[in-house]
């Protein structure tokens, strides 16, 4: 559909160009800010009440969304491949990305002032592919959060598109992409403000060109690298879709889990700059193991040396242990699945199985559920202590919300800025290991200092809430995930009836398929979000090798497993240009 053929009311623009001359006069007669920064602000309200418009003005009989389509449709995005890629070349394009992100992953964010960065999304690090100080600082968190936001509205059917037609298809795909570029800037802004502070010498030279607006031109360099570096990762994505194996984001969330693995187990680096000691030693789990072993006689390794070694940060066997179990229970789920039979309607003795999977919804709900805690903890920490969000209306600045420590509490409790202390933030946050829960309930007096000021019941509180949130946020994306990917009875009961297959002993109508079908997905579906969900905070509880989380080892693991049967089939289809075609290769 081009421009000129979207039907438009514009009486529309008329209520939308007041409402935004009423902001900019609100901003310009209460901040008095500079005109740098009334120009950015007017640039950026513009973009957004240009999109409101062209969504409210479409005067089609289709969604409201079509509105967008000329912003969509110009959008920088990576052509689809004119018929069947090589399997080689899809390698090809898979590893070069794969070397383009770790390449990415060490180029440093210019301007920045590394000695002050704080990490808003520590905890949830390796899930989100991210590294922080980088262009890679964001990580996929922004094309996550898009997909959670168009998840959520089309379950909720806000949003009103037929998913199965392509042109619907199309429109979701472009304002999926609008939402990722408007959450880029969402995630990047406040990290400016406080997190990313621009280095003092970058300010004094831009002062010296504007006086006055150094600090401002700054903040917005580094935003434009954020952005540039965010979006880059979104169209390496689709590279690896179109022209690759499987899925860009899960290629860097694997990427980077597998990165803190090998660190975690092998480093023999001291995790505290300074030479290696019993307070300081080696972060590796085999290297500390083996120094211990060396420098600790019998006597002491039964007064707190097989502690040290099984039991405490950093990287103890237990997690290690803990990591390798996590490998194989989801190896196991992975591989067990129910069964349903299948016969050809008119091909006699023509018979197959259509497979539903313990693990239906995949991984997908644990990285949603991942990503939606993390967006909780940095908005958390931003009303906490951002100077302007602090101060906002009956959230701004409250323990409820959550607490955080200053930079002189944090050292002396011996946390990250980013740990919350009190609120809805710590239930919610990552449990790390069992240092930091387990230990202080068996032994309060001895361990009471890993509870960071909290009692026995507060942290037994918290393990609840955090596994509960885990495993009912997974199974209500998983929902949401099977009724917006077409893996639902009906739509499942479509496809098998397009092939031409039915289940043996039942009448072939689609009724009747969707009533056999609908007695196994919806249970199947809870049963497998809810899996995923508690082997990720299960994970989470015990501890991982490199602080990985156990939603990242999880995720890698289905990741991995995953990749390996997408280049089984590729290598099929290669061989068997009839098998292409059937599998919709071309």
């Amino acid at each position: 559909m081009a421009e000129e053929e979207v039907p438009r009311d514009y009486r529309w623009g008329v209520p939308i160009l007041v409402i935004g001359a009423l902001i900019l006069s609100i901003e310009w007669f209460w901040s008095h800010p500079t005109l740098l920064a009334f120009g950015l602000t007017s640039i950026g309200l513009a973009a957004i009440l240009g999109l409101v418009f062209l969504g409210l003005s479409y005067d089609g009989t289709k969604s409201k969304l079509y509105g967008l389509k000329p912003v969509t449709t110009r959008m920088p995005a990576i052509a689809q491949p004119k018929g069947h890629v090589h399997f080689r070349t899809k390698l090809f394009w898979v590893v070069a990305v794969l070397l383009m992100y770790f390449f990415l992953t060490n180029v440093f964010l210019y301007g920045v002032d590394q000695a002050t960065v704080i990490d808003l999304f520590q905890s949830y690090r390796a899930i989100l592919a991210g590294q922080q100080g980088t262009l890679m600082h964001l990580g996929i968190g922004p094309i996550v959060t898009g997909s959670i936001i168009m998840q959520l509205f089309t379950g909720a059917k806000i949003i009103n598109l037929d998913l199965t037609d392509d042109e619907d298809k199309g429109v979701y795909q472009g304002t999926q992409k609008v939402i990722v570029i408007a959450m880029i800037f969402v995630e990047a802004i406040p990290q400016v403000f406080g997190y990313l502070t621009p280095s003092s010498s970058l300010v004094s030279s831009l002062n010296g060109s504007s006086p006055g607006n150094g600090g401002l031109l700054a903040a917005s360099i580094i935003i434009a690298q954020l952005v540039f570096g965010s979006y880059l990762v979104f169209l390496m994505d689709e590279v690896v879709s179109k022209w690759g194996i499987g899925s860009g984001i899960s290629l860097f969330i694997a990427a980077g889990v597998s990165q803190q693995i090998v660190q975690g187990t092998l480093n023999w680096l001291p995790a505290q700059p300074g030479a290696i000691s019993a307070t300081n030693p080696p972060s590796g789990t085999i290297p500390k193991a083996i120094w211990f072993f060396q420098n600790y006689n019998a006597g002491q390794m039964a007064s707190g040396g097989w502690e040290q070694v099984l039991l405490h940060a950093p990287n103890p066997v237990v997690a290690l242990a803990g990591t390798a179990a996590i490998f194989f229970l989801v190896a196991w789920t992975e591989s067990t699945r129910i069964e349903l039979p299948l016969s050809h309607a008119e091909a006699r003795g023509a018979r197959g199985r259509y497979p539903l999977r313990l693990i239906y919804a995949s991984n997908i709900p644990v990285i949603l559920m991942a990503a939606l805690l993390a967006n909780v903890s940095m908005f958390s920490i931003l009303l906490w202590n951002n100077p302007t969000l602090s101060h906002f209306p009956f959230i701004g600045g409250k323990w409820w919300i959550g607490s955080y420590p200053t930079a002189a509490q944090a050292t002396a409790l011996g946390v990250s800025q980013t740990t919350p202390l009190t609120g809805g933030a710590y239930y919610l946050s990552t449990v790390n290991g069992l240092e930091s829960w387990l230990l202080p309930l068996l032994n309060f007096q001895t361990y009471g200092n890993f509870l960071v000021g909290h009692q026995w019941w507060q942290d037994l509180l918290h393990v609840g809430i955090y596994f509960s949130v885990m495993v009912v946020g997974s199974i209500m994306f998983a929902k949401f995930w099977i009724q917006t990917t077409n893996m639902g009875p009906e739509a499942v009961a479509r496809q098998i009836e397009a092939s031409g297959m039915q289940i043996p002993g039942f009448r072939r109508e689609p009724r009747v398929l969707r009533r056999v079908l609908a007695r196994y997905i919806p249970v199947i579906t809870v049963i497998s979000g809810a899996a995923v969900g508690a082997l990720a905070a299960g994970a989470d509880l015990i501890g991982t090798v490199g602080n990985a989380s156990g939603t990242g080892v999880l995720l890698t693991v289905g990741i991995v497993i995953n990749l390996y049967e997408a280049m089984g089939r590729e290598q099929l289809m290669e061989m068997n240009p009839l098998l292409r075609r059937f599998l919709g290769g071309e």
